[in-house]
């Protein structure tokens, strides 16, 4: 059994029978149900078209569930109008169910968890190890997500920003439980890309590329944070980055710049940078510079003051850094190294403690623990 076609199939499926007029949460119902009977089935006698097996028997369960509750009765003049089975065009389907799956009326964490199951094809167990909650609790918030959209009426364009945003934020989950969530969004953004021709949908692509190629040299043996400076290129995945540079050129060559975009030239140019002695820190500036004008972000902000201590030297960078609410996250974690960077070591010591102490979770916290020592051991040499 090919559980990876099942998975690429079942967004196409679900979007068309929203299409015909089933409610969400019914339709998600009938396609689980036929994806178990395709289990069932297709190793002994596998099917020709097996998407339009799936929506053929996820149709019937539909309009057998539909027959047999009273509640629904509203819905009995589908039965005689059954469509034929058979291929049918898919783009607008799944395009609809990205947009269903992250809509605005959804909390982003019920919407990740949407996405997931219904897109992404994952299992309510599945997701709730890779979110590290109770399988119940996971269920519950699907479950109450399914009852909202199932309401939405789509007589307006979806929001193609939301649905970027939805399936970052599945992205930078990363890997947790069995999932990989990380490769998981890639696939989706693939997917994505595929039904829509969009720019910011490409540099979404591309910036996930570009940071996933990274992946193999961000922590080392002992499971520690390697900063991107200290990072071993040679593990760098050099096709994913190829490919990734290729995407977004193409997408900032139609000259309709986004936020995703401009995130994904800045991770261009750290590599494409041999060393990190050779990052061109002019040319990130410049393109925070955009994201800011694109964003307002206090926190693309932040990163900006640390591209300009690069650039301009580290007090040009802790000048910038003095313009920002020093209760942002990581703010403490930036002065700290911009301090180190000019040569304060007693402040930059202290500064990684107070870091350290905020950190959002353990491995940076050890990271930042272990930046201090660093220090310290070096005052008193």
């Amino acid at each position: 059994m090919d559980d990876a076609l099942l998975r690429s199939l079942t967004p196409g499926v679900l979007g068309i029978l929203v299409r015909r007029g089933a409610d969400f949460a019914a339709a998600e119902d009938a396609v689980q149900d036929a994806l178990v009977e395709a289990i069932r089935v297709w190793p002994a006698d596998p099917p020709r078209d097996p998407k339009g097996w799936l929506i053929t028997v996820a149709w019937r369960r539909f309009l057998d569930t539909t027959r047999a509750d009273a509640a629904r009765r509203r819905r009995e003049d589908l039965v005689d109008s059954e469509p034929a089975p058979g291929p049918t065009p898919t783009v607008d389907d799944d395009l609809q169910l990205y947009f269903l799956c992250a809509h605005p009326s959804l909390t982003p964490s019920s919407a990740v968890a949407l996405t997931l199951r219904a897109v992404g094809g994952l299992t309510t167990r599945q997701i709730a190890d890779a979110y590290l909650v109770p399988e119940a609790t996971m269920a519950q918030r699907i479950s109450r997500a399914k009852r909202t959209v199932s309401t939405v009426r789509f007589d307006q364009p979806g929001d193609v920003a939301t649905v970027l945003r939805v399936l970052y934020l599945v992205f930078n989950e990363g890997y947790t439980g069995d999932v990989d969530l990380a490769a998981e969004a890639i696939r989706l953004t693939r997917q994505l890309a595929a039904a829509i021709d969009h720019p910011e949908v490409a540099g979404l692509l591309a910036l996930m590329l570009l940071h996933h190629a990274r992946r193999a040299s961000r922590t080392a043996s002992d499971g520690s944070l390697v900063p991107l400076a200290e990072q071993d290129r040679g593990r760098w995945d050099t096709a994913l980055i190829a490919e990734g540079v290729d995407i977004l050129q193409a997408a900032l060559a139609r000259d309709r710049l986004g936020e995703f975009q401009a995130q994904a030239a800045i991770a261009a140019l750290h590599a494409d940078a041999p060393t990190a002695e050779e990052t061109d820190w002019v040319q990130i500036v410049e393109w925070y510079d955009e994201l800011a004008r694109l964003t307002d972000s206090p926190v693309v902000r932040l990163n900006r003051a640390v591209a300009v201590g690069e650039a301009d030297g580290a007090r040009a960078g802790l000048a910038a850094l003095a313009a920002l609410d020093d209760s942002l996250p990581r703010h403490t974690a930036v002065a700290a190294y911009l301090h180190e960077r000019d040569g304060d070591l007693a402040t930059a010591a202290r500064l990684y403690v107070e870091a350290a102490h905020q950190a959002p979770n353990l491995a940076e916290r050890d990271h930042l623990t272990r930046q201090a020592a660093r220090l310290n051991a070096r005052r008193q040499r």
